[in-house]
């Protein structure tokens, strides 16, 4: 039984293998040489998960810079004569729930011309979106919920979604990289919706490609999500909003 940690560091379009750092590495014999009978054989096993040294034990996740993994291996030792079986397999761990209660933090937004943070701003159709997310605080076991209102728009919407990302941050002895990548993109809507109809706003977040918010001497991964409202031309507006995640 292994569990690695692998980190990536990109650096001027280049990415280094900074890992993988494995934080456990146990071998246990859960039968004795025998034979074993026809049919049906199960040995049960249990081990606990202790790691090396002063290193921690983090929950799984698999990013793009970031990999945390844990994996079983079984290997069957045969005769000279029959070749070695072995096999392996991934399982998941979660990290222990934090006592504390999580306290709501939710976020109204307006989204306008005025509001964006573009150049081309002034050249922008007039348009009114309001919202709020329940919360930034999130559970991560618990959807990300809220509502998204088009008050108003001078031009068709083509259509409404909403983007999940992840922020990985990576560091070595030559500085860090930060790299924010998409996890999910989810429509909440397509075509020229309503004005003034509350749309809600309902995201899951993906077990393997999520994990409580998490921040390290070597590395980091965070997460954001994305509103992004798409014009009938295509053009792009997008509010972002930081998330931190917990497990309860």
């Amino acid at each position: 039984m292994s569990v690695t940690l692998d980190i990536r560091l990109k650096r001027a379009n280049k990415v280094y293998l900074e890992g993988p750092i494995q934080l456990i590495s146990s071998n246990i014999e859960v039968a004795k040489a025998g034979k074993i009978p026809g049919g049906k054989t199960e040995i049960p096993f249990e081990f606990p998960l202790h790691t090396k040294g002063n290193k921690v034990l983090y929950e799984t996740y698999h990013g793009v810079f970031v990999n945390i993994q844990y994996t079983l291996r079984c290997d069957m030792k045969r005769s000279l004569l029959a070749k070695d079986l072995s096999r392996s397999c991934e399982f998941i761990v979660h990290c222990q729930p934090q006592k504390s209660k999580v306290i709501p933090t939710p976020v109204n937004f307006t989204i306008t011309p005025d509001t964006l943070q573009s150049r081309e701003k002034n050249s922008l159709p007039k348009f009114l979106i309001r919202g709020h997310l329940d919360a930034t605080n999130c559970v991560i076991s618990l959807p990300l919920t809220g509502e998204v209102v088009v008050e108003n728009s001078d031009v068709p919407i083509k259509s409404i979604e909403l983007q999940l990302v992840r922020v990985e941050t990576c560091g070595c002895a030559e500085g860090y990289a930060r790299d924010a990548t998409e996890i999910q993109n989810i429509q909440i809507a397509e075509g020229d919706v309503c004005h003034s109809l509350a749309i809600p706003i309902y995201m899951i977040f993906p077990r393997l490609f999520t994990c409580p918010t998490l921040e390290t001497t070597n590395f980091k991964v965070e997460f954001e999500v994305n509103v992004v409202v798409v014009l009938h031309d295509d053009h792009l507006i997008t509010e972002n909003f930081p998330l931190k995640l917990c497990r309860l």
